[in-house]
């Protein structure tokens, strides 16, 4: 199966590339980047493809079946779309897009041309997040009636100035960039439960005086102190559903030095605790006694597992838990958060 890979930064290094590499089903046919550099040193390091920087040309080679998109957020919905329409499969980095509504205009052109369309929350193929919706589908945990989300970091805003804090390109910051990946866990989990009402505030404090900030740590730097930063830093929020209630605290940058990325599903039977991208603690009560255990598995790559199963469910018709049709509940959610935040009030679906 020929596939193209458009953007050649982090996460196609990183993530797609080397999947699709150790795929025997797929040859990686194309890499395109608006700079030529990044294609061409993709060409060089991985010793296939040809480098290109228009991604038009993807959509006339009728040879190319699979597309992934690791662009910036803002392109992801129009790249998606061209591609969908051309007869392409495509897998998307996360977040589908920047906005509620550019995402339900990608779900639309995938129901219209019945391609595949999925979107990179890859904790949906990550060997703790799949044992913990186990736990819960069985009624090891009994109701989940709560579930409380943390992505805090100690002044760690990403490449201040650059894409990830311009609203334009990004869409938004510490949500849309970690709290997605939360978000779709909690969601996927819990069954996909539809949200009922979402109240939320995001803050631009820490971040917003560039050339004062002070910082720990700074990836996707390094900081451009002539750039843009006018999204939030850090982000509170409630979202019931029809399932548990999710209460929501986040932040790349607070003025408390913790670092705390986990997520605790409260049921009336027991309770976990998943810490991000890490392992899983259960905590119950048994014959009168309080108990708790670590449970110990094998982990898996779940990049490995997200591109494997992109490219079969393009051979088998199957649907995956990362189709746009689930994945846009997220969407729905975060966009609330930020429509709650921008009126000062609760936002409903009632």
């Amino acid at each position: 199966m020929k596939v193209a890979i458009i953007g050649c930064g982090t996460i196609a290094n990183a993530a797609h590339i080397p999947a699709y590499l150790k795929n025997p089903k797929a040859e990686i046919k194309y890499f395109c980047d608006i700079i030529p550099e990044r294609a061409q040193a993709a060409v060089a390091k991985y010793g296939c493809g040809t480098a290109i920087t228009d991604y038009r040309e993807i959509l006339a080679d009728e040879e190319v079946t699979a597309v992934s998109v690791c662009t910036p957020n803002n392109v992801h919905a129009p790249i998606t779309i061209d591609c969908l329409r051309a007869g392409k499969h495509v897998l998307c980095e996360k977040p589908a897009a920047r906005t509620y509504e550019e995402a339900l205009e990608m779900q639309r052109a995938q129901n219209e041309t019945g391609r595949v369309l999925n979107i990179g929350v890859v904790n949906r193929f990550n060997t703790a997040v799949n044992l913990i919706k186990q736990y819960i589908d069985s009624g090891k945990l009994g109701e989940i009636y709560h579930v409380y989300v943390s992505f805090r970091s100690h002044r760690s805003i990403p490449g201040l100035g650059g894409d990830f804090t311009t609203k334009a390109v990004a869409g938004g910051g510490a949500l849309i960039d970690w709290g997605v990946h939360f978000l779709d866990i909690v969601m996927y989990c819990c069954g996909d439960p539809q949200p009922r009402t979402v109240t939320g505030e995001v803050f631009c404090k820490l971040g917003k005086d560039l050339k004062g900030y002070a910082y720990k740590d700074m990836w996707a730097g390094p900081p451009k102190y002539d750039g843009t930063y006018d999204v939030e830093d850090s982000v509170a929020g409630m979202i019931r559903t029809d399932g548990p209630v999710i209460t929501v605290h986040g932040a790349w940058a607070q003025n408390i030095a913790e670092n705390e990325m986990f997520i605790d599903f409260m049921g009336d039977k027991a309770g976990i605790r998943l810490q991000y991208g890490k392992d899983f603690t259960v905590y119950t009560a048994e014959h009168g006694a309080l108990v708790q255990y670590k449970p110990e598995f094998k982990m898996e790559d779940m990049f490995q597992n997200e591109i494997d199963a992109f490219i079969d469910c393009i051979e088998t018709g199957k649907k995956l838990p990362s189709h746009i049709d689930t994945v846009i509940i997220t969407a729905k959610i975060m966009q609330a958060i930020y429509d709650s935040a921008e009126q000062h009030k609760e936002i409903s679906f009632a």
